[in-house]
């Protein structure tokens, strides 16, 4: 079967599940886009390595990165590999000295990893077509932002606007509550206001 590039375009709360949040990937050089529920932690796994914060200690998938390094083991790729009642499967690519291994992974943890080594994800004809979203774009223009740039839901557009009323000083001390409490989701948030505000 051939493989289809992805990559991650939106990461944003889940409009059909309460607490959950959705992690989009796109075809490369397509139109076509891939919806993912994920939980809450595996969201901020993702949004942190995307926004390549530093936590003051190594989430769990840092460390498994580090031990990865440790033991000269290399992720090649992250495949998406089969969809079964609505779960998708997912495989590791790894390899040490000669040998090529696949690990079976959750999908959420698989795409926490391909971030922070830099590494493609692919998928299947089947799986896209099966779960896929076709874009309806006439001009065949991309309408999603760019990968790193998770975007907002209208669930998170009340919250946005909350941002809107505090000052500068009162978004830095935002900011810097919410990393103590590590809602890195939140921090993103914070930071794109406070960036906005400095390029006015």
């Amino acid at each position: 079967m051939r493989k289809i590039e992805l990559e991650i375009v939106a990461l944003s709360h889940s409009i059909t599940q309460t607490h959950s949040y959705a992690v989009v990937l796109g075809e490369v050089n397509g139109l076509r886009r891939l919806p993912i529920v994920i939980g809450g932690f595996e969201a901020q796994a993702i949004a942190v390595a995307l926004e390549k914060m530093q936590p003051s200690r190594p989430l769990t998938h840092d460390l498994m990165k580090n031990f990865m390094n440790a033991f000269n083991i290399e992720l090649h790729e992250v495949v998406i590999s089969n969809l079964q009642e609505g779960i998708f499967y997912s495989k590791l690519i790894c390899s040490n000295n000669d040998d090529t291994i696949e690990i079976d992974s959750r999908t959420s943890d698989a795409l926490a990893l391909a971030v922070r080594f830099g590494c493609p994800i692919y998928t299947y004809e089947n799986i896209l077509n099966s779960a896929g979203i076709l874009l309806d774009d006439p001009a065949g223009k991309k309408t999603s932002k760019p990968a790193g740039s998770p975007s907002i839901s209208e669930h998170e557009k009340g919250a946005e606007d909350d941002l809107k009323a505090l000052n500068i000083e009162e978004l830095n001390t935002l900011l810097q509550e919410v990393l103590e409490q590590e809602d890195y989701i939140r921090a993103i948030a914070i930071r794109d206001e406070i960036n906005s505000r400095k390029s006015k």
